[in-house]
């Protein structure tokens, strides 16, 4: 896959969280909430201001961030998922 995200995008891959299970309840994959950690894959030249300056994105290919709940647009691509975030909607890196 080839991708570079446009602009102040970023193209991340959500990280899969560890299940544990308390008093013998086993949860289904359909009740489960996705992960708000990704791992980013690209990112793009950064955004651009009215003055024609453009301001670099702050991460880079393999931090791992967290996200919003509600952030982003999910995509497939080649069988995989992903999700496309702009960099407002990245709340921290992990370090």
């Amino acid at each position: 896959m080839n991708l570079r995200p446009l602009h102040d995008r970023v193209l991340v891959r959500r990280l899969e969280e560890q299940e544990s299970v308390r008093g013998g309840i086993i949860i289904p994959d359909t009740a489960k909430e996705k992960p708000q950690q990704a791992e980013v894959v690209a990112v793009g030249n950064g955004k651009l201001l009215d003055d024609g300056q453009r301001v670099a994105v702050e991460v880079k290919a393999g931090d791992r961030i967290l996200f919003g709940k509600y952030s982003g647009s999910d995509i497939r691509i080649e069988g995989q998922e992903y999700l496309i975030l702009r960099e407002d909607e990245i709340l921290g890196v992990l370090g």
